[in-house]
């Protein structure tokens, strides 16, 4: 258990960030399954922007690795280019 108001306090909000953290690396992995489940090229090229913004939005706040952000989207590239 936390024994000062500031450890207290530290504990809240660790707890705030992490939810926070979860839900948008949550909703970015279902934006990549989404992509990487559909057959449509054009619309995959259409939504691969939107979510190559999102996984670098992660990876800059710290959520994920800059590393696996890089090859989260160029995974997602390769699934693109080889639909035909």
């Amino acid at each position: 258990m936390a024994n000062t108001a500031s450890a207290e306090k530290c504990v809240r909000q660790s707890e705030r960030h992490r939810l926070h953290n979860r839900y948008y690396a949550k909703t970015t992995r279902n934006a990549i399954r989404a992509i990487r489940n559909t057959t449509d090229k054009k619309e995959a090229e259409t939504s691969a922007p939107k979510v190559f913004s999102m996984i670098d939005k992660l990876a800059k706040k710290g959520i994920i690795h800059k590393n696996k952000a890089a090859n989260l989207k160029s995974g997602i590239a390769l699934y693109i280019n080889k639909l035909s």
